[in-house]
């Protein structure tokens, strides 16, 4: 039990449903955190000509601004949701607003690449500690049912939103101000919930144990390796030491964290959460997923500004139609999963996405916007709209209170990880197409690049109907 000190000012009272009195200011709090990490994943796209310009990076390199993010935040994941189970959800959720405002600073005022990249990192450092405490907090303020799934929706829009919103903030930033003021952005988000965390939010029981250290650190070495080698191969050649190198180093330290969470007293990620069909379809699913998404972010952003020549806020409001059929579709989610099965919402959701997508990957250099670019955004932002909340559900319910941390953690850990890699093998695919002409050279990779995009988001829904559909449908016969 927790202490009255542990609990802080937190709210006690409770509505007869169990929720605490103040559950939509608690999740308020936890969504707008969650938005500002989910923002920094993709604020820096629309600025991504800039940054190439200002600092000149390659191609290749210019991933690495994304990936230094995205690997840490994934890598360390697990870190900071075992540390949330150690010391408290709530203290440890306030200790990484403090970090990652700091380290957004330091990105915006970074002056050379290994700056920027080494911000970057820092960065995910305190994404890393703040999504699973975040998800934490929220499975454990909603119990499991209708208010838990109202709940998801929200947290799951945001995680929408934040995304297609990142990069309309990164291009108004960028064309009115600069690229860095978009991450500048984060300081007064940052102490504003500072300010109202510590007054609302629940402290959680702290539980006896210590960190699983080897495994944070075979997992992060691990998938940075795999990402190091695929980024590699887009210079160098898939056969070439650079890339077989790190390639096979990262394969064999996955092999070895499995086999140090086999055998650890108190694994990073306990192995029994992989036990569960539907769950391990969610996992599955979400890196196969997000992957998909990251390498759309990317590519589509350098499209229409170097093919269409547009600014970054043109840039970033052309992604609006996307958000606009994100919200509209994802604040219905609740009522449509009282009427419809999840597996049913979550397939409807990938399905869509696929079809927006295999459309999008026909661009060329004389797509125009309106039917080539507007319209399969459309598609893709009513899919993700429906998706990303049942999938969320799928990954998390069922997990033992005790593993709560680790479940939350193994969520965002598939979906950076994922993102990761996945962004990768698109880079370094598209790399391979080259015409001569640096606009027609944009226009063919960024087709190259989303077929890939489309490729996995069908490989995600080979997944949800072989794996999360047949669970879910003897999970709902063991309820009757």
């Amino acid at each position: 039990m927790t202490t009255a000190a542990e609990r802080g000012s937190a709210p006690a009272a409770v509505r007869p449903d169990g929720t605490p009195v103040h559950a939509t200011l608690i999740l308020a709090i936890i969504c707008v955190s969650y938005f500002m990490v989910i923002l920094d994943n993709s604020i820096v796209f629309t600025g991504l000509p800039q940054i190439r310009s200002d600092m000149g990076f390659s191609e290749t390199g210019l991933s690495w601004i994304t990936n230094a993010y995205v690997l840490v935040f994934g890598g360390l994941l697990l870190l900071g949701a075992r540390a949330g189970d150690l010391f408290g959800h709530r203290r440890v959720f306030l200790f990484s607003l403090v970090v990652f405002s700091l380290t957004s600073l330091l990105v915006g005022a970074a002056q050379t690449q290994w700056w920027l990249i080494g911000a970057r990192a820092l960065q995910g450092v305190g994404a890393a500690v703040l999504a699973p405490s975040a998800l934490s907090l929220l499975t454990r303020t909603f119990a499991e049912g209708r208010a838990r799934d109202r709940a998801m929706a929200a947290y799951s829009a945001v995680a929408g939103l934040g995304a297609a919103l990142g990069l309309v903030v990164g291009g108004l930033v960028a064309d009115l101000v600069s690229w860095r003021a978009g991450f500048f952005l984060n300081v007064p988000v940052g102490v504003g919930m500072l300010a109202l965390a510590p007054r609302f939010l629940p402290e959680t029981e702290r539980r006896p144990g210590r960190f699983d250290i080897a495994g944070a650190v075979l997992a992060t070495l691990g998938s940075t390796a795999l990402v190091l080698g695929i980024v590699d191969a887009a210079d160098v050649g898939w056969t070439a030491p650079l890339t077989l190198g790190p390639l096979v180093a990262g394969a064999v330290m996955l092999g070895l964290f499995v086999r140090v969470e086999r055998r650890a007293a108190q694994p990073i990620v306990p192995l029994r959460l992989f036990a569960a069909r539907e769950r391990s379809g969610a996992y599955v699913t979400r890196m196969l997923y997000m992957g998909a998404m990251m390498g759309f972010f990317f590519f589509t952003a350098q499209f229409v500004q170097s093919v269409y020549h547009w600014t970054p806020l043109q840039a970033g409001l052309a992604f609006l139609p996307m958000t606009l059929a994100n919200f509209a579709l994802a604040v219905q989610v609740p009522r449509l999963l009282e009427r419809a099965a999840r597996p049913l919402v979550l397939l409807t959701g990938i399905v869509l996405t696929t079809v927006g997508m295999a459309w999008l990957s026909r661009l060329d250099l004389h797509t125009p916007y309106l039917t080539g670019v507007a319209l399969p955004m459309v598609v893709i932002g009513a899919g993700q709209g429906l998706t990303l909340a049942p999938l969320t559900s799928s990954g998390v319910d069922g997990v033992a209170p005790a593993d709560a941390g680790a479940g939350s953690g193994l969520v965002n850990t598939v979906h950076q990880i994922g993102s990761a890699l996945s962004l990768s093998v698109l880079t370094a695919v598209a790399a391979s197409v080259s015409t001569g002409h640096a606009a027609t050279d944009i226009a063919a990779r960024s087709g190259t690049a989303l077929t890939g995009s489309a490729v996995l988001l069908a490989l995600a829904v080979v997944t949800v109907l072989t794996l999360i559909v047949p669970a879910r449908a003897t999970h709902d016969e063991r309820s009757l």
